[in-house]
């Protein structure tokens, strides 16, 4: 028995429309767009956007040409065993700098000189101020400094969801979805949320990943302890509401209809 026509139609019909609503426009998938209006006005980064923070820990080493004089100003080296167990100072093993714990205060506790104000200030603020005290005492210091738990989490619809550690002081936005696998094909491009502790208050911003302006934004780049999450776009949104047992209801009647169509002939 032969289909009655309005039914076929119908089939098709349904076909069709599933065919242009699943076409999507490069506007809705494509990063980055603009990209060239956005570098045009994109100012000049520098380091100093990450700036240290109460509760960071920072490894600073002092050097000089004489470094016997620069070593009243660094914190011994420990040996770090292979195996994780337990070593003392100047021990065997893998050397490790020790680190200083930033004080809810913002300061430190430095070798020799003491107190020091080490929040708010960059990597290389804090160097060149160390830097212009030791030199009272030694010729020509050098002075690095590095916050050592630099670290983010990416949340959300990624393939890779965690907490990653950092080592670079320049670290965007892609850079930690490229962590966490990429975006899954379910995250929303154009509202992922950035949330950041600044001065004990939570800020936060969302931003649009194929927006090339977003170079130009403030949480562009990351900083410690910034969390980012993807938010799940609708046809996931929707899907999460179904009944679990949807799949097996559907196949279910598919083959109830198909016997008809059998029994039918």
């Amino acid at each position: 028995m032969k289909l009655p026509h309005f039914f076929r139609l119908s089939v098709l019909g349904f076909f069709c429309i599933l065919f242009v609503s699943s076409c999507v426009s490069r506007q809705e998938i494509v990063y980055f767009q603009g990209l060239e209006e956005a570098e045009a006005k994109m100012e000049e980064r520098t380091n100093k956007n990450l700036k240290i923070k109460p509760n960071d820990l920072l490894t600073i080493s002092v050097a000089a040409a004489q470094q016997e004089a620069a070593l009243p100003f660094n914190l011994p080296v420990i040996g770090v065993p292979q195996d994780g167990g337990e070593m003392g100072l100047s021990a065997t093993g893998r050397q490790q700098l020790q680190t200083y714990l930033v004080g809810e205060k913002g300061f430190i506790d430095f070798p020799f000189l003491g107190e020091v104000n080490a929040s708010g200030y960059s990597q290389e603020e804090l160097a060149d101020k160390l830097k212009d005290q030791i030199k009272r005492y030694i010729q020509n210091p050098i002075v690095n400094v590095r916050i050592v738990n630099f670290q983010i989490s990416v949340l959300g619809e990624v393939n890779r969801p965690g907490t990653f550690q950092v080592q670079d002081d320049y670290f965007t936005l892609p850079q930690a979805l490229g962590l966490a696998g990429d975006m899954s094909i379910y995250g929303k491009r154009d509202n992922i949320l950035v949330m950041r502790e600044e001065n004990g208050r939570t800020t936060h911003a969302y931003l649009d990943l194929g927006d090339g302006d977003i170079i130009n934004s403030h949480y562009y780049y990351l900083q410690q302890n910034d969390v980012v999450y993807v938010e799940p776009n609708s046809p996931q949104m929707q899907s999460a509401s179904y009944n679990r047992n949807a799949g097996v209801y559907i196949s279910i009647a598919s083959v109830i209809v198909s016997v008809a169509v059998l029994l039918t002939r």
